[in-house]
């Protein structure tokens, strides 16, 4: 599948919540790293993410994916795209606020299909869109940033 097609169809498949359209689109052992959920590796989980997480925390989703493309070869490794994304939340105190963000993902492949998703935007702004206090979006932050800084890839980068 084209680059621009396989980003068109992950989108399509989030707004739709249709978790087995979404993870046939990875690799068998693909993981998907979602800003807000971490980390789901395999068909199984990021179904769950999408129809049991997404699906259960908001709503009437819209995901706009701009200026795909995609590395060299044939099929390419790697592939990057801008985004818009919005959603409707159904959390207990945020239910009913309407909540956009704008971000970069990247798409590293294997054989044509995901085999790892990322995706890099302020999660701040959300959070204040959903209208969490700051005490509990610095607990978010810390756990965030904590999960970052355990990568070993950042180990150098922490040092003094």
């Amino acid at each position: 599948m084209e680059f621009a097609a396989l980003v068109k169809e992950f989108a399509q498949a989030v707004e739709a919540g249709d978790g087995r359209r979404l993870a046939a689109l990875f690799t068998a052992d693909g993981t998907y790293h979602d800003s807000f959920y971490g980390a789901c590796q395999g068909s199984d989980a990021i179904r769950h993410m999408l129809e049991g997480l997404f699906h259960r925390d908001g709503e009437r989703f819209r995901w706009e994916m701009l200026d795909a493309v995609a590395g060299p070869g044939d099929p390419p490794a790697v592939g990057y795209a801008r985004w818009r994304f919005s959603y409707t939340a159904k959390v207990a105190g945020s239910a009913g606020r309407r909540v956009a963000a704008e971000g970069m993902s990247c798409f590293e492949l294997e054989g044509g299909r995901i085999r790892r998703y990322t995706e890099g935007f302020n999660a701040g702004i959300a959070l204040a869109q959903l209208g969490f206090a700051p005490d509990r979006m610095a607990r978010l932050f810390r756990r965030w940033a904590e999960e970052q800084n355990a990568q070993p890839a950042l180990a150098h980068h922490l040092r003094p």
